[in-house]
């Protein structure tokens, strides 16, 4: 769990920046274990959504939450493969998932499923390991990148707002490059 921060500090300033109103539907993806979703209910938001591929992940999120996790849509699954509602979401968000997509095809999947579940208008936010970052993660190879490479991976359909580097220290002590973009959906 080198991934792992007490609160996601960068992320929870995007998500506050992007402005969505508290019923705004969000999705955290690869939010597993993380107390992102802990943090996003304590401020008050109401329609969270947390995605993982790690049933034992969710399962310890629940657990942690107690009752409050009834207020959370807990979905297992694949992102590349994942069914998701159509303009669903107002706010994607992503800390350490898309840079284990290391085949394009696994990528072009991935931005599929953004097009296809945020709003137009809805606004997007992507963490991956940066370009000086470390190149495998929990013994998997990474892709890592700068904020115009991983923008690019997105492509037109998403205009860059803002991006960020955070250095990210481990729960055993090593520092993690990190690159932050926050886009926003075209609403064409």
């Amino acid at each position: 769990m080198s991934w792992f921060q007490p609160h996601a500090e960068p992320s929870l300033d995007l998500i506050e920046r992007a402005g969505s109103a508290r019923d705004a539907a969000i999705i955290d993806v690869g939010g597993g274990a993380s107390t992102l979703v802990d943090d996003l209910l304590a401020r008050g938001y109401r329609d969270l959504t947390v995605l993982d591929l790690s049933a034992a992940a969710l399962a310890a999120a629940q657990v942690r939450l107690g009752d409050e996790a009834r207020r959370v849509i807990w979905v297992e699954a694949d992102i590349t493969e994942a069914d998701l509602p159509a303009q669903r979401y107002h706010l994607w968000h992503d800390r350490a998932v898309f840079h284990f997509l290391t085949d394009a095809a696994q990528r072009q999947a991935y931005v599929g499923r953004v097009l296809h579940a945020v709003k137009p208008g809805g606004h997007v936010i992507v963490a991956t390991f940066a370009e000086d970052g470390p190149d495998r993660c929990s013994g998997l190879p990474v892709m890592r990148y700068g904020a115009d490479a991983l923008h690019a991976e997105f492509g037109a359909p998403f205009e860059l707002l803002e991006h960020r580097r955070e250095t990210h220290r481990t729960p055993g002590g090593a520092e993690q490059q990190f690159v932050y973009c926050y886009c926003r959906r075209s609403t064409i």
